[in-house]
């Protein structure tokens, strides 16, 4: 019977424990099946061993599960040799005291297409929902799964190994996985879906992960870059709903709730990073010179727009491109040429980055007292947008546009 702990499990622990029988057997697929009948086995399961510990048991029964399923199948009895001998251990643990970060590794493999990759850490290692990652990475529900179903299909027909994290070259795939990490947080930042504003176990895990990648590699700036964006990000989490709960923007949240902590330890990283000029290390840059600015009116726009620049020229996402025109926004005499931008750019995004364009061009509007115009791209973005509290922040400036 199921139980509230081991929906918990699931919920939680479902990422490491894959991680766990993955590094166990070799095998995505194989370890795929193992851990969802191990969870289906728990259900029905009344053993004290269970309630005690619902990960630790369903770690061990997808490997014995894992085990039985090999020593049936005589072509995985070819494949996997070992494993059979084996009984359930304890994996040996990861680089930074993380099994899923050992994981992301070995699964960015150069055996699969870039954006292959990709999909695959973030269901398989970090658990995220197949329509999620679809819509961080521009494409539909439906051809995700498709590259996901014939990822796996090659994993199995080209004998790909996941093979032991000390055989690797970590500098080779490092890219592939501080790209997961980042979009992780960002998925974890603001939900693309339901009623709660973000995930803070999806953004924890994303930083632990970071944090562990500064261990392994303490000195690639990049990695220390990552770290710094996602604490400078972090940081202004509280800042982004006011005393009712509602969304606000940047220009109106209690700076007062910003972590320093958070704030001095991203800036220390930042400037670690920022020499070495990647993608996140001018991310992190940004995301310092907002958090540096304890009022809206001290925000440094100049230098912010011309971190964006720097980054375009490395990192010409649409994403960034959309983020450099907001900034130019805010320059003196800055929203035309900005509206002008954004109106060339529409037809060229989509998913995220089109409600982000458009959620900027009603912005732009409504400060240029356009008010018709800012509402009727006000309504467009709510009609396109999952999640509540967003959708509801875009309602209030509806209501206010039409007093």
């Amino acid at each position: 019977m199921a139980t509230p702990e081991l929906d918990e499990a699931f919920r939680q622990e479902w990422p490491r424990i894959l991680a766990a029988v993955i590094r166990f057997t070799g095998s995505l697929e194989l370890a795929e099946d193992a851990v969802q009948e191990a969870f289906a086995r728990a259900a029905a399961s009344r053993e004290r061993e269970l309630l005690i510990n619902p990960a630790a048991w369903v770690t061990t029964v997808a490997k014995r599960i894992a085990i039985d399923i090999v020593r049936r199948d005589a072509r995985l009895r070819e494949r996997l040799p070992l494993l059979v001998n084996e009984e359930p251990a304890l994996a040996e643990q990861s680089p930074g005291g993380d099994d899923r970060l050992g994981l992301l590794f070995v699964t960015c493999t150069p055996d699969l297409a870039p954006e292959t990759r990709l999909a695959l850490a973030l269901r398989f290692v970090c658990g995220v929902r197949t329509e999620h990652i679809a819509d961080a990475m521009l494409v539909t529900h439906t051809a995700l799964s498709a590259r996901l179903t014939r990822a796996k299909r090659q994993i199995e027909r080209e004998g790909i190994r996941f093979a032991p994290l000390e055989e690797l070259s970590l500098e080779n795939r490092l890219t592939d996985v501080l790209g997961t990490v980042h979009l992780l947080y960002t998925i974890g930042h603001t939900s693309l879906e339901g009623e709660q504003l973000d995930s803070t176990s999806i953004t924890t895990t994303a930083i632990e992960l970071a944090r562990g990648l500064r261990l392994i590699l303490p000195d690639d700036r990049e990695t220390a870059g990552l770290l710094a964006l996602l604490l400078l990000t972090d940081a202004r989490s509280r800042g982004r709903v006011d005393t009712s709960g509602e969304l606000v923007t940047l220009e109106h949240a209690d700076r007062r709730a910003w972590n320093l902590r958070e704030i001095s330890e991203g800036l220390d990283l930042a400037a670690i990073a920022l020499p070495g000029g990647g993608q996140f290390a001018l991310e992190a840059g940004i995301a310092g010179l907002h958090s540096q600015a304890m009022e809206w009116r001290l925000t440094d726009w100049p230098s912010i727009c011309a971190l964006y620049d720097r980054l375009i020229e490395r990192w010409p996402s649409p994403s960034a491109i959309v983020a450099r025109i907001v900034a130019r926004s805010f320059l003196p005499g800055g929203e035309v040429g900005s509206l002008a931008e954004l109106d060339a750019l529409e037809s060229e995004l989509g998913g995220a980055a089109a409600r982000t364009a458009i959620a900027a061009r009603a912005d732009i509007l409504r400060r240029l007292g356009r008010t018709r115009d800012a509402r009727e791209a006000y309504v467009r973005v709510r009609s396109h947008e999952r999640n509540g509290p967003v959708r509801d922040y875009f309602g209030r400036r509806i209501d206010e546009l039409d007093v």
